[in-house]
């Protein structure tokens, strides 16, 4: 039995590692995809996760089926497509550490997903079900999407959600705002940050919370705050914490935020009670916990590779 299964891109990130005279970055290349980094962060915590997706059948492709299937994800339900080349990110960095994206994906292998290729059995074993919106992007893997949550939801299964905009993905932003709005529409649980509560709803963090539960039926909301911490909205309450004022230099954001994701859900599937019956210190340590990890894989490079340990992030946590 999984802990969660997620559906989506998994694609290679090049991150730069210096500049030339010119101005053109030396570029490494890292293992990510927003719902595979989500993954990685639900295993280094101790849960069972597995991952479906399509790449290409070449080099990086093979490459990543490799590094998902090492840090401990199921990969029975990752095709590696010879039609198509896996897709990749360019990621370029300000001094802060905060990233823009150029995309290699016309298209990418995991715009090319089916549904009629999905393994449903391991839906059918999962306790929840993840997506995000890189794979509504355009088709045939919004339809595979759609009809996923579908079933998984007629499953009973617990449903989560990060709607990750990436503005260069989608050719109207109306579209990217529709999808991300069904997105919210499905889910029971939600990750959503303080820029994308700004482009959906033209408001404040606190205010698109209340939005949240207010207009959707979701159980438990998750805004994130970047380094000012999280908000976490049920129908029991809210908490904001997790700011940190202990942590090492800033080098890399890529996947923060589904590293959030992934600890807070992974913590939310092992909680003593329902997502919306969350409260107190409960929530708040779920946030806390979700913030540390989500920190301190901003201070490594990449996305899967940089999630750090539970022991590593419980350490964090005491010097703060």
């Amino acid at each position: 039995m999984f802990d969660i299964t997620a559906m989506g891109e998994l694609l290679i990130d090049f991150a730069p590692v210096s500049t030339d005279a010119d101005g053109y970055p030396t570029m490494a290349a890292h293992p990510g995809g927003a719902p595979a980094n989500f993954l990685a962060a639900v295993n280094m915590l101790g849960g069972k996760a597995a991952f479906m997706g399509k790449v290409g059948d070449d080099a990086f492709g093979k490459l990543l089926s490799a590094t998902v299937k090492n840090a401990g994800i199921d990969t029975s339900a990752l095709i590696l497509d010879p039609n198509y080349f896996t897709t990749l990110a360019f990621v370029t960095l300000d001094e802060t550490g905060d990233r823009e994206f150029s995309f290699a994906r016309k298209p990418g292998a995991d715009t090319q997903l089916s549904f009629e290729e999905l393994d449903l059995s391991i839906i059918d074993n999962s306790r929840a079900f993840h997506f995000g919106t890189l794979s509504l992007t355009g088709e045939p893997a919004r339809t595979c999407t759609q009809k996923a949550v579908a079933y998984a939801k007629a499953q009973g299964k617990l449903i989560t959600f990060d709607p990750n905009l990436r503005e260069p993905l989608w050719d109207d932003l109306e579209e990217a705002k529709k999808q991300i709005l069904w997105g919210l529409e499905q889910c029971d649980v939600v990750k959503i940050s303080d820029n994308e509560v700004e482009f959906l709803f033209g408001c404040t963090p606190a205010e698109g919370a209340a939005k949240l539960m207010k207009d959707f039926d979701i159980k438990l909301a998750f805004v994130t705050l970047g380094p000012d911490g999280s908000l976490a909205i049920n129908k029991k309450g809210s908490v904001c914490g997790g700011k940190l004022n202990c942590l090492p230099k800033i080098v890399d954001t890529t996947g923060a935020g589904d590293i959030f994701g992934g600890t807070a859900v992974r913590e939310v599937l092992r909680a003593s009670a329902a997502p919306e019956e969350l409260e107190g210190d409960e929530l708040l340590n779920i946030v806390k916990l979700a913030c540390a990890t989500a920190s301190l894989s901003a201070t490594r490079f990449g996305g899967i590779s940089s999630v750090p340990t539970r022991e590593e992030v419980l350490e964090l946590l005491a010097k703060q």
